[in-house]
């Protein structure tokens, strides 16, 4: 590991007061305060003591946490106490500190002074009085009831326990050198999961062995009052919660080829970065979606009907291999700016492009290798992003690298035309860009090597090591030169740090195949489609459209642009008739003619208007074609590793 030095924060006194000048327009022009750096910096040192964190989560109906913490303290005077700000796996600052209240520290029974830092509003500092050996924090954590307040975490019959929201922490140290142990109270007769050691249970307490606070944050809990789990191998568990008991009910096979995924994992890296690893997962409607990672765990939501609507669902199988190949990259292996001592210390984003799109890269690899999914599925992934980026105007100012700096600057919000400001690409063009990586490879090597190589020996490392190994773009290009020689700093730069680069379809006629465009949709389009309830006619019209007709994603300079459709507008009727899919697809097929227009109503804001839009290529979604008649490259990609 790359240790970064660390050094006590000094404190900068603020200038005396000065009466403000006057400039010659006789404005009066007042200097700036600099404000005192109060806060600690971090240091790799051990903390006097084991903080007592003990949650009561039994209010769901209401979806409160009643928080109290013991944290000792070694001398009097200012203690500062922080709320996790920036946030593993969510690579931006997102601490929930809007959600909590009733903030009151005490010691011996007797209220604390404090004060937010109103330079840093998750930082509290607290006057300790001569002789406390402890303080006493009480909080609530008010969990969004609704998705206009943010996430939700609580339902009736199922919670999401993430410790950074429930908890502060000391500023002054790393957190995996500050001790917590944790007491957590469910509701009566539901069962939690977590990777915490040390469980001791009674009734409806659940209390673990002291931890580092680091692993704490980094190890949260479901639970639920419908839930099953089963054994993996590999010292693997699915622990999975529903939203209703009849959705717990999972096939042999449904098991078997989860278990396939855990053993194609442990074959491509060759060795396990945990001691134990449990999947949670929530089959719901109710509880707020997720997908993110931990070392020992990842927390994952998919629809009620994941097992019992198995053969409907392939492209919802793709989560739960993204999320545990992170185990290796992401966690084990991180980019050097990345990890940070503890959750104040920003995070730079500039390799999330290994982070996460060599792991979007994998997760389609071992989904196919272990049967989550079928190749045809895989394919037709790779074709819809190939044809998202082969028109995507921002792509013409905007490389795929400043997009990892995205999740800071737009927090995931939705963007009003993100084809011109792009989003988060890293993920998707990432994989597509490792795919070309591993064909490059796979070719020149007759197949005897590909990023297999590359994965085992860059993310592999001493069996059960569950540290942090982290690394820089020099690391990534000498390990890959390692597996097969080639100027592989200038194949990452050119790809990944320009702009106005080609369209990403490299991998893709590598492979033998080419991106064609049909008048149907490919099998992820199509299951995508069917879950969102909406049509994506992006290639078409320029736009996607939802169940009740309102237009969303309008691609920038698109036909539907040209008209003035913005996202939100409402589509009432399609050539004088309400709308339906089926009436705009049949629209669209019959402006092929050259002459006839798509005829459109639409409302805005309570404004109607009729609308002609100049379009005549027809339906056209992105597929992906055999080309070449020697190999399929992609059956040698996707073949199980355990078979060879």
């Amino acid at each position: 590991m790359k240790k970064a030095l660390f050094v006590a924060a000094a404190v900068i006194a603020a200038p005396a007061l000065l009466s403000p000048a006057i400039a010659q327009d006789g404005n009066s022009r007042p200097q700036p305060v600099v404000q005192p750096l109060t806060i600690p910096l971090p240091s790799d040192k051990p903390y006097p003591g084991t903080m007592i964190l003990k949650v009561d989560a039994t209010d769901f109906a209401r979806g409160i946490f009643h928080v109290r913490q013991t944290i000792p303290v070694a001398r009097s005077g200012k203690l500062t106490l922080l709320y996790p700000e920036w946030l593993p796996g969510k690579h931006a600052p997102r601490g929930a500190i809007a959600e909590m209240a009733g903030f009151r520290p005490s010691a011996g029974g007797k209220p604390l002074v404090w004060t937010r830092q109103p330079t840093d509003v998750y930082a509290f500092d607290i006057d300790v009085p001569a002789g406390t050996k402890s303080i006493d924090i009480a909080f609530d954590f008010l969990s969004p009831t609704r998705t206009s307040e943010g996430r939700v975490v609580v339902t009736p019959s199922m919670m999401n326990l993430q410790w950074e929201q429930v908890s502060l922490y000391p500023a002054g140290y790393f957190t995996r050198n500050i001790p917590v142990q944790l007491d957590v109270t469910l509701p009566d007769g539901w069962t939690g999961a977590s990777a915490l050691d040390g469980l001791k249970t009674s009734g409806n307490r659940y209390s673990f062995a002291p931890t580092s606070y680091e692993v704490l944050v980094d190890s949260p809990m479901f639970a639920g009052k419908y839930f099953r789990k089963w054994d993996l191998g590999n010292k693997v568990t699915l622990n999975v919660v529903a939203d209703e008991p009849k959705y717990l009910e999972a096939s042999p096979d449904h098991i078997a080829r989860h278990a396939a995924l855990v053993s194609e994992a442990v074959a491509l890296f060759g060795v396990r970065h945990f001691d134990r690893y449990e999947f949670l997962l929530a089959l719901t409607d109710e509880l707020g979606g997720i997908g993110l990672e931990h070392h020992r765990s990842s927390e994952n939501s998919r629809n009620p009907d994941y097992f019992t609507k198995w053969n409907d669902n392939d492209s919802e199988r793709g989560l739960l291999p993204h999320e545990l190949t992170h185990s290796w990259n992401g966690k084990y292996r991180r980019p050097d700016k990345m990890w940070t001592p503890d959750f104040r210390t920003p995070m730079q984003d500039n390799l999330l492009w290994v982070y996460e799109g060599q792991t979007s890269f994998w997760d389609l690899v071992l989904a196919g290798r272990s049967g989550m999914q079928s190749k045809e599925m895989i394919l037709a992934e790779w074709a819809t992003n190939a044809g998202n980026y082969s028109v995507q105007p921002g792509r013409l100012w905007r490389s795929v690298e400043d997009t990892t700096l995205d999740p800071i600057i737009a927090a995931r919000k939705p963007k009003p035309f993100a084809s011109w400001s792009r989003s988060e690409d890293y993920y998707n063009e990432g994989s597509l860009v490792w795919l070309e990586a591993d064909m490059l490879i796979r070719q020149a090597t007759n197949n005897a090597r590909g990023l297999d190589d590359f994965a085992r020996a860059f993310f592999g490392g001493r069996e059960g090591d569950w540290g942090q190994d982290t690394y820089d773009f020099d690391d990534v290009v000498a390990a890959l030169n390692a597996v097969h020689p080639y100027d592989w700093a200038n194949f990452l730069r050119d790809r990944l740090q320009a702009p106005g680069r080609p369209a990403p379809i490299g991998g893709i006629e590598r492979a033998g195949y080419r991106l064609v465009w049909r008048d149907a949709p490919n099998a992820y389009d199509r299951d995508r489609m069917a879950q969102a309830k909406n049509v994506d006619l992006t290639h078409s019209l320029g736009m996607s459209v939802d169940k009740d007709g309102v237009a969303t994603g309008i691609l920038w300079d698109g036909p539907a642009f040209k008209a003035d459709i913005i996202n939100g507008t409402k589509i009432i009727a399609v050539e004088g008739v309400s709308y339906s899919r089926e009436r705009i697809e049949s629209a669209i097929r019959a402006a092929t003619d050259a002459r006839t227009p798509v005829r459109l109503l639409v409302e805005r804001g309570g404004r109607y208007r009729q609308v002609e839009i100049d379009y005549h290529g027809g339906l056209r979604w992105p597929h992906l074609e055999k080309t070449a008649s020697g190999p399929d490259w992609f059956d040698r990609l996707l073949t199980p590793r355990r078979a060879l």
